[in-house]
């Protein structure tokens, strides 16, 4: 454990060298790894089946649900890419690095982006999903998120080119970045936030403006009562309860009510005890009212996800989000978390990556099992992807690499990074080329789980 602890350290603290030093540091790593290197994606002959990969990464998930899992990740390619994080995580170990860790998002692709609102409710975009975060190398993200693009410029119908530019804009955009988070003061990076303001800015068409301007009025003017509430919640016989709505929300306990209510209550103790003393005091005005499973995004669904509705009174309602948190896809291929709960690995790495975090964060443990909690949707904003045009996509790139770029600079040396990739183009044509390489492998890799469900190797659930 002490060589984990010091590891963890190395990789999430700056050196004691000053900018200039560590930017010849970095630069001298090229030496060893060149920028031309993370071009090349070819499959090792030794390669594990994928279909393998994802069938052993349901291991202790709810089995009725894993057939909706692989239900969507049959749509397409894109959709299938969202829930193969395990798989891109043993290819990622096989390509080159230089040496340099950061505390990795590990599930680095564009739908983990979005706009939210912070505890001060400003509107911010950030990465915004952290279930599979560790310390592991900085190529590793840099090299998902920018083969995302391509996977959905292809999605999108776009062309060669216009595919391979979304890439090539997002780690232009990184690299860029990082060399002026390079110049930044420890305190200066640690304020540093991409507000809506930012967000405009990037925007050039006035149809896209308005569109954006659009759901950030909608998403801040959202809320729990009005909103959420009539959906997710109704009372019969004078009892609040969370709406059933098979397959995707259902209550189900293998325990009588009294040992259920009681092993809630006592997870929920737990999670109480993570929360710094202010928040105690607030959620001690909720009361629980209610739990159940609720099935979430592509690559979490199987795992035990849940809504917890809590009350103040009968018009103040508080819904909390339950997600499971095993150990990360990185870590057979970086190191072992330093934390002993899965869910405090996710909160601890959200914490640190983001600019600001739901201030509703914190972690449990229910009969051996991890999970961490947030607030249920708040103010949210999802990208369109799936409406981008080449332009729009080139743009949301460069977002998401700014994006990136922040959450690495904070916890890590920008400077010893930034020295590496250097003031040319030559790192974001090496991993364009990667990206498109690798959009192919994820294609091929699509084909064959299409084709292990003819085979009736992998049972799916098509929603309605």
């Amino acid at each position: 454990m002490a060589a984990q602890s010091n590891l963890h350290e190395r990789a999430l603290t700056k050196d004691t060298h000053n900018g200039d030093e560590s930017r010849k540091a970095g630069k001298a790593l090229r030496d060893k790894v060149p920028r031309k290197s993370h071009a090349v994606w070819q499959a090792s002959k030794r390669r594990r089946d994928p279909v393998d990969i994802l069938l052993k990464s349901c291991q202790g998930r709810i089995p009725q649900l894993i057939p909706i899992r692989f239900g969507r990740m049959m749509q397409s390619p894109f959709a299938f890419y969202r829930g193969a994080a395990a798989i891109m995580a043993a290819d990622l170990a096989t390509t080159p690095a230089c040496g340099i860790r950061v505390q990795a998002c590990g599930d680095c692709h564009l739908m983990n982006f979005g706009g939210f609102g912070t505890p001060e409710r400003r509107i911010i975009f950030d990465i915004n999903d952290f279930d599979e975060t560790l310390p592991a190398p900085w190529e590793w993200d840099v090299k998902r998120l920018a083969a995302s693009f391509v996977i959905a410029g292809r999605n999108n119908g776009f062309g060669k080119a216009d595919a391979r530019e979304g890439a090539l804009c997002c780690v232009q955009s990184y690299r860029e970045h990082m060399e002026n988070y390079a110049k930044r003061g420890a305190l200066e990076m640690w304020y540093e936030r991409i507000d809506d303001a930012d967000i405009m800015a990037l925007i050039q068409r006035k149809k896209w403006k308005k569109m954006v301007q659009k759901q950030i009025a909608k998403a801040s003017s959202r809320s729990v009562l009005e909103d959420d509430f009539p959906k997710l919640a109704t009372v019969k016989n004078g009892k609040v309860q969370i709406k059933d709505n098979p397959p995707l929300i259902f209550h189900q306990s293998d325990l009588g009510a009294a040992e259920y209510d009681r092993v809630v209550k006592e997870a929920f103790r737990h999670y109480r005890e993570t929360l710094t003393d202010d928040l105690k005091t607030l959620v001690d005005r909720y009361q629980i009212k209610d739990v159940a499973v609720k099935v979430v995004g592509v690559g979490s669904v199987g795992t035990r996800c849940a809504i917890l509705l809590m009350m103040a009174g009968n018009d103040d309602a508080l819904f909390l989000q339950v997600k499971e948190a095993g150990a990360s896809v990185l870590e057979p291929y970086a190191s072992k978390s330093v934390y002993p709960n899965h869910g405090q690995r996710v909160v601890a790495g959200q914490r640190l990556m983001q600019s600001a975090s739901d201030m509703f964060l914190g972690w449990t443990e229910e009969r051996g099992r991890h999970f961490y909690l947030r607030q249920l949707r708040d103010i949210k904003i999802k990208p369109l992807v799936e409406v981008f045009d080449g332009p729009a996509m080139a743009r949301y790139a460069a977002l998401c690499g700014w994006a990136l770029a922040r959450s690495h600079a904070k916890a890590g040396d920008a400077a010893l990074i930034s020295g590496y990739l250097g003031g040319s183009d030559r790192f974001d044509r090496a991993i364009a080329e990667f990206a498109v390489a690798y959009a192919d492998q994820n294609e091929a890799d699509h084909t064959a789980f299409l084709r292990g469900i003819r085979e009736g190797r992998i049972e799916v659930y098509q929603e309605q």
